[in-house]
C-alpha cells in the first residue's frame, strides 16, 4: 500500500487496526483472556517487552500483578502518591523500618512520609532487590555499547525518565527503585552475589494502599553478570479490589507495619478518602 500521499498513509495506518504484537497494552483491559479477577474489574493488561517501560495511575485498593513470563524479566519499580508526587517510594525506609532488606510477601513499600504506598500480598519468586537500583546510561554504555532509550540496550533510568515525563515528572523526581524477579544476596564481607531469577512464571502481587502513579522499566538488573543484554517480557495486570483494613492480618503483622498503616489511614481520613 502506497504511503507517499496523506491519503495513502491514512489508509495504511487504518489497515493496521486489529493487529496485535506480542508486547503491547490490551484495550480495553477487560478483553484480556482469563482475567485473574471478577469480570469487568480488570483495569490494566499489558505485556512489556524486554528493554521497554510502562506506567499507569492506579486507584487505592487496586491489586497489581507482575509476572516474569520467560524467566529473564526484571521489573524495576517506582511509586509516587498519585496527586502529590513529592511523596514517593523510599527504598531506604522500606528496608530499615521493617528490619529487612529482602522483599517478600507481607512486606510494605513505604513512602518518605512514613506511610504505606503498597503492600506485597503474594509472591512466588522471592528473588527481588532493594539495594542496587536500576541501570544507568553510563553503566550500560560501558557494558553494552549504548544505554539510550532507542538503543538495543536501554538503561532503566533512561526509560524511567520517559515514563516520568508522561506523568509530569522530571529526572530530579526519580529516587532509587526496587527490582522484582532478579535478586542479590549480601555476603559476610559486604559484597553482593547476583542470584538471578527462579525461572518462568514467577509472579508478585502488590496492593495499592493509596492512589499511586506506577513507573516500571523492564531491563536487566545492574548486577547481572551476563555479557549479553538479557531481558524478556513482563506481564502486567491490575484489577479493582480493596485496600488493607484493620481486620486484615497484614495490618498487625509487625509494630512497624501497624504504625505505617495508621499513619496512612489518618492521612486519608483527614482528606475524606477513607
Amino acid at each position: 500500500m502506497a504511503t507517499a500521499t496523506t491519503y495513502g498513509a491514512r489508509d495504511h495506518a487504518r489497515a493496521q487496526e486489529g493487529t496485535h504484537a506480542d508486547a503491547m497494552p490490551v484495550v480495553p483491559a477487560s478483553s484480556w483472556p482469563a482475567p485473574p479477577c471478577e469480570a469487568g474489574h480488570l483495569v490494566w493488561a499489558e505485556t512489556v517487552a524486554g528493554g521497554n517501560y510502562t506506567h499507569r495511575v492506579l486507584a487505592r485498593g487496586t491489586e497489581l500483578r507482575l509476572t516474569d513470563l520467560a524467566g529473564d524479566a526484571c521489573a524495576h519499580l517506582l511509586l509516587f502518591a498519585a496527586d502529590r508526587p513529592w511523596e514517593r517510594l523510599n527504598v531506604a525506609d522500606t528496608v530499615k523500618v521493617q528490619w529487612n532488606a529482602y522483599l517478600a510477601e507481607g512486606q510494605l513499600l513505604l513512602s518518605d512520609q512514613g506511610r504505606v504506598l503498597a503492600s506485597i500480598i503474594a509472591d512466588t519468586s522471592r528473588r527481588h532487590d532493594a539495594l542496587c537500583g536500576t541501570s544507568t546510561l553510563v553503566r550500560n554504555t560501558e557494558r553494552y555499547g549504548d544505554g539510550t532509550p532507542q538503543s538495543a540496550s536501554p538503561a532503566g533510568r533512561e526509560l524511567f525518565k520517559l515514563a516520568a515525563a508522561k506523568n509530569g515528572l522530571s529526572a530530579r523526581d526519580l529516587p532509587p527503585s526496587l527490582s522484582f524477579f532478579q535478586g542479590v544476596e549480601v555476603r559476610e564481607d559486604g559484597a553482593l552475589d547476583f542470584t538471578g531469577s527462579v525461572g518462568p512464571g514467577a509472579s508478585v502481587t502488590l496492593r495499592a494502599e493509596q492512589g499511586v502513579t506506577v513507573l516500571i522499566a523492564n531491563v536487566p538488573h545492574p548486577a547481572d553478570p551476563r555479557e549479553a543484554y538479557t531481558s524478556t517480557p513482563l506481564e502486567v495486570l491490575a484489577w479493582r479490589a480493596g485496600p488493607t483494613g484493620p481486620d486484615d492480618p497484614l495490618w498487625d503483622a509487625t509494630p512497624e507495619g501497624r504504625r505505617a498503616f495508621l499513619n496512612t489511614a489518618e492521612f486519608l481520613a483527614a482528606r475524606g478518602l477513607a
